[in-house]
């Protein structure tokens, strides 16, 4: 038979029956503790004179009888008390090992135990193995706190794509209240967190001045326990919001417990049984059963109604709601090319050319694309869509521009300052409908101008406008041969400058004339 250790209900019947009259027998056979036991009890109370005995002296009675010496500790336990110390360091140290590696270090070191006795030891001498104990923290006050989560809520049909796709839902709890947002939702992404927050403002009707979030990527760059770095996307939307940010640890559950807890209830109450043919079906049901089922129920750990002491308590002091949707800003990092532009989003944008070759920190919104440089704005660009291009033509070199972007004006304008037989020339081998099919041509001309010089290419292409020749190739050779005459002319003494040749085909049309002239054919 076990052995049954009385409460100090028991003692204190044992000891009332005891002066009610009653033997030992009577007291055994009606109580149904043994009849030793009794004996002990009532050998115990016989210091005791008054009819009624206080709740210190019935204490002092069951001490009495219950409280024994600890027996001796056996062998082995003197064996690990010996070695505590070392135990202390293996299992409870800054890298705690675990026991069984804890067992075989014991037996290199000739400690013969057991494993359980080991086990025993580390347990009631060392504290190894037992449970974390907490203490509970109080509510936040009204509007103070929300805390957000995400938790899976099962699969639904995507009707765009056709396929079952895993639904999750964002969920909002107000500490104080415990009144509740749900929102559906498919990805997980910075811009769905900031719809989904956006959406429990507008059904909250206000904004809370903190919010208490789990490590989530689309919101926090790097958990720490201490000072974790939050993502600039999300940053930029607590400030537009008023909202301060506060992550929980990694891996700690408890640090929002007020929506921690209510991940199941929401996938059993809200989600399980229910057949939504779309997102924006599943969200409707989902704000109304906010409303009409969580939001009514009486809590089970506040006993009072989540939607009555919302709007009773906590809706006056929540900040604003949002009349606006947030724009999601984009933070990448872009090198810039050689090219002056860097490339985000499959669009270009330009960038000063003492930036050209480092990293540029970018962010990107609907409307516009800022660059920065540390933390120095150094451009600002309109959205372009997706294989577009946005030039400053100021961020090139100078003298640049022009070229980059195909100006024939300002092509012709250096041609002109050139000689105005140059300018001619190269006005009119631009005059097509693709100009910029030649304005290699062009530029190989003003380069001519600077080995031959301008007198020399001027005269040269008022030759080649006589003829309607209008090829950079034959002016570049007409000027080659009459610098080769002038070499010549050198070596022999002779200073004086011969004009530029003729033209290569300078005849009359009559010796191209192929009439029949009295029934015979014209030599040529």
């Amino acid at each position: 038979m076990a052995y049954r250790e009385l409460t100090m209900i028991d003692v204190r019947e044992l000891l009332r029956r005891h002066r009610a009259g009653q033997g030992v027998r009577q007291i055994a056979r009606e109580t149904g503790a043994d009849r030793k036991t009794v004996r002990r009890y009532l050998e115990a109370a016989k210091g005791f004179v008054e009819d009624e005995l206080s709740e210190e002296q019935v204490l002092a009675v069951a001490r009495q009888v219950q409280v024994r010496e600890l027996p001796a500790p056996s062998e082995p336990r003197v064996m690990l008390a010996h070695h505590r110390a070392q135990l202390e360091t293996w299992l409870v140290g800054e890298r705690p090992l675990k026991l069984t590696k804890v067992h075989a270090l014991l037996e290199r070191r000739g400690v013969r135990v057991t494993y359980p006795t080991l086990r025993r030891f580390a347990i009631d001498e060392l504290g190894w193995g037992r449970r974390r104990t907490s203490v509970r923290v109080d509510d936040p006050p009204p509007a103070q706190e929300a805390q957000a989560d995400f938790g899976r809520m099962g699969r639904m049909r995507d009707p765009e794509t056709g396929k079952m796709r895993t639904v999750h839902a964002l969920i909002v709890t107000l500490a104080f209240s415990r009144h509740q947002f749900v929102w559906p939702t498919f990805v997980q992404t910075v811009e769905a967190v900031c719809e989904g927050l956006d959406a429990a403002w507008r059904f909250f009707g206000g904004v809370p001045h903190r919010l208490v979030v789990d490590n989530l990527k689309p919101v926090v760059a790097k958990a720490d326990p201490q000072t974790p770095t939050i993502t600039e996307a999300f940053a930029e939307y607590a400030e537009a919001r008023g909202l301060f940010v506060d992550p929980t640890r990694v891996r700690d559950p408890q640090g929002k417990p007020r929506v921690e807890n209510q991940v199941a209830y929401v996938r059993e109450s809200c989600f399980e049984g229910e057949d939504f043919a779309s997102l924006d079906e599943a969200r409707r049901s989902a704000a109304e059963w906010c409303l009409t089922t969580a939001g009514t129920r009486v809590h089970g750990t506040t006993r009072r109604v989540p939607l009555e002491v919302y709007e009773q308590q906590e809706r006056p002091l929540m900040l604003p709601a949002p009349t606006s949707p947030f724009d999601v800003p984009r933070w990448v990092d872009a090198k810039v090319h050689p090219d002056h532009h860097i490339k985000v989003a499959h669009a270009l944008y330009s960038v000063p050319t003492r930036y050209v070759g480092q990293w540029v920190r970018v962010r990107v919104d609907r409307q516009l694309v800022k660059i920065y440089a540390r933390l120095e704005l150094i451009k600002t660009h309109p959205r372009q869509a997706q294989g577009g291009r946005s030039t400053d033509t100021s961020d090139y070199p100078t003298g640049k521009a022009p070229y980059a972007t195909r100006s024939v004006d300002d092509l012709c304008d250096r041609a002109y300052a050139e000689g105005t037989h140059v300018g001619d020339f190269i006005g009119r081998l631009l005059d097509g409908p693709l100009p910029w099919t030649r304005m290699r041509q062009a530029y190989g001309l003003l380069r001519l101008c600077k080995k031959y010089g301008a007198r020399r290419v001027d005269e040269a292409c008022k030759r080649a406008l006589a003829f309607d020749v209008l090829d950079t190739r034959r002016v570049e050779g007409t000027l080659k041969a009459a610098m080769r005459t002038e070499v010549d002319a050198a070596e022999r003494g002779t200073l004086v400058q011969l004009p530029l040749p003729g033209a290569r085909f300078a005849r009359t049309t009559d010796a191209f004339e192929t009439r029949k002239r009295d029934g015979q054919e014209e030599e040529r």
